[in-house]
């Protein structure tokens, strides 16, 4: 069971919580530079896989040294993104630099899917993307399989050693020096931009694996951090992956809950969804089965295998947004009763969205440096639904893997009098409410929202617009009037495939 696990590391390990740009060439007439302190700037349009939404921004790239002790050596030649205020006269020695999430995802290319979160935010501050180095289009540790594809571990054998050997040849292949791609890197690429753009404080916007990213930066450059907003968050304390498994389970109890709580819910799927999981994983981990699907992009009847591991994934995934969440009692009714197909569909679609959005080598830069030699055996991992094979293959990957160094005060609170806002889903199975709760605590200007019935990541939700808009405008969290998230509720969980009860 453990190896048919390790089949879903490639689509479920990246999101711990998503196309550059060159996507659109400009005409000739387009070309006009402009100029963003030091840094000149020619326009691009942003786009990004599955979605038709286009956003016009600025685009140029800026060389750092890839290893700051030899300034001569190579260079990182990061992507960056502005996006001008929309309101004239706008200041610009204040900007929002955005913070993707992973480890591992390109702020550019996460941006078309979130720009309609921060139009207030946009009438009157700069956006300013940069790709995280090793994300992106600022040299991509991307780990490629033998066709080519963005891979975590080799598909075809599953084994620690396997995974090891992989992550080894990988390194190998790299055109880059693994050791200097962390956290403490990209900390000191932003505030280099920040001062190419002549910026005398930025404001520091970051979700999921972005809010270690936004700490770390306010906790070395205090004076040039005028604001934080932090959305579904990571406290330093944290070992990254080390709550995986416990959290998601935690977050299904929630989910769940909301179906027992609905009659025509629990009335066609009982009263331990849990339980019914259990099973069906465990029967799929002794014996995978074959089955007939629709293929999500072509409409294609095709047959392929299902196990433990495909049944893992959608759970896990799908229980990141309250629509997902609400979809997956569903599924694994029809799972459970034999039929795959609904369930293979979606993971074929899900395998598809990830694709190249999480570069795998920039993640085991971050994780082994970071958090690695501090994982620990938790008995308690092993009935959850992903158990203990992620943190297992991850060790053995960064066993292999040619590791840099974290400062020693890395994993301390962070503590600080700079306005922050942070945000939680309700419901998030891998950034719960707790972990907002246990960074405010060393926050004198901090305030902690908690969103009824979301998953993780809550920019786009309700009014969080406004919200966004009117902090990075005042400044002042404890003052943000945000009854307006009063009138959230759940999502009703799904009783067919035409959707919930009326």
């Amino acid at each position: 069971m453990e190896h048919q696990f390790r089949r879903t590391l490639a689509t479920t390990l990246g999101a711990l919580a998503l196309a550059g740009c060159n996507g659109a060439t400009p005409g000739p007439d387009q070309q006009a530079v402009r100029h963003y302190g030091e840094l000149a700037f020619t326009p691009c349009t942003l786009t990004a896989p599955y979605l038709t939404t286009n956003v016009e921004a600025q685009c140029t790239t800026y060389e750092v040294a890839e290893d700051p002790a030899r300034p001569e050596g190579r260079k990182v030649a990061l992507n960056i993104a502005w996006l001008p205020a929309t309101n004239e006269g706008a200041a610009t020695d204040d900007p929002v630099f955005f913070l993707a999430g992973g480890p591992g995802q390109s702020a550019v290319q996460v941006w078309p899917a979130i720009d309609g979160a921060f139009r207030e935010v946009r009438k009157s501050r700069h956006i300013v993307l940069v790709d995280q180095r090793g994300t992106g289009k600022s040299n991509p540790l991307a780990c490629r399989d033998t066709e080519g594809r963005n891979a975590y571990s080799d598909p075809d054998d599953l084994s620690e050693a396997a995974a090891a050997a992989f992550a080894r040849d990988c390194a190998a292949a790299l055109k880059a020096d693994p050791r200097f791609y962390t956290t403490t890197d990209a900390v000191r690429d932003l505030d280099s931009v920040r001062k190419a753009l002549g910026a005398a404080k930025i404001n520091l916007i970051g979700g999921s694996y972005g809010t270690r990213v936004a700490q770390q930066y306010a906790m070395r450059h205090p004076d040039s951090t005028r604001a934080v907003v932090i959305d579904g968050v990571v406290p330093n304390e944290l070992v990254l992956g080390s709550e995986h498994a416990r959290n998601l389970d935690a977050a299904l109890a929630l989910q769940f809950q909301r179906c027992q709580a609905n009659d025509t819910c629990k009335g066609r799927f009982g009263d331990d969804l849990r339980g019914q999981l259990r099973t069906l994983m465990t029967r799929l981990a002794a014996a995978p089965a074959n089955t007939e699907y629709r293929d999500p992009s072509t409409g294609e009847l095709l047959t392929g295998e299902v196990n433990a591991g495909t049944v893992a994934g959608i759970t896990r995934m799908y229980s990141y947004y309250p629509q997902g969440a609400a979809l997956l009692p569903l599924v694994l009714n029809e799972a459970q009763q034999g039929r795959y197909g609904s369930l293979m569909s979606l993971s074929k679609l899900l395998e598809a969205q990830v694709g190249d959005q999480f570069m795998h080598g920039m993640q085991l830069s971050v994780i082994c440096a970071e958090d690695a030699d501090l994982f620990k055996t938790d008995p308690a991992d092993g009935d959850t639904v992903l158990g203990s094979a992620m943190g297992d293959t991850l060790k053995a990957q960064c066993a292999a893997w040619p590791t840099g160094k974290r400062p020693a005060d890395f994993h301390t609170a962070w503590t600080s009098d700079i306005p922050t806002l942070l945000t939680s889903g309700e419901l998030d199975p891998v950034t719960p409410p707790r972990y907002g709760e246990q960074v405010l605590r060393t926050l004198s200007n901090g305030r902690h929202l908690v969103l009824k019935g979301q998953g993780h990541g809550t920019f786009a939700v309700g009014c969080m617009p406004k919200l966004l808009g009117r902090f990075l405008e005042t400044a002042d969290a404890k003052g943000l009037d945000a009854k307006c998230l009063d009138s959230l509720d759940y999502v009703p969980p799904f009783t067919s495939f035409n959707g919930w009860e009326p």
